[in-house]
């Protein structure tokens, strides 16, 4: 499980490097990459939204660990 969760947390940073270069500098950095809504762009988006939602457990983990 361990592996899974540092998967999830660098899919959860780049989708946060990315919203905060969006917000900054109104450049996506997954579109210049991969094309605007492309099947890849869509994945990416898609893994990083999952990862999200997954990280959200870490918090009842933490809660337990306490």
């Amino acid at each position: 499980m361990k592996t899974l969760d540092y998967i999830a947390l660098v899919l959860v940073a780049i989708g946060a490097i990315n919203w905060g270069l969006i917000g900054f500098f109104e450049f996506d950095l997954v579109r210049a990459i991969f094309g605007e809504m492309t099947l890849v762009s869509r994945i990416v988006y898609a893994l990083v939204g999952i990862a999200g939602l997954y990280s959200l457990s870490f918090f009842g983990r933490l809660r337990n660990e306490d």
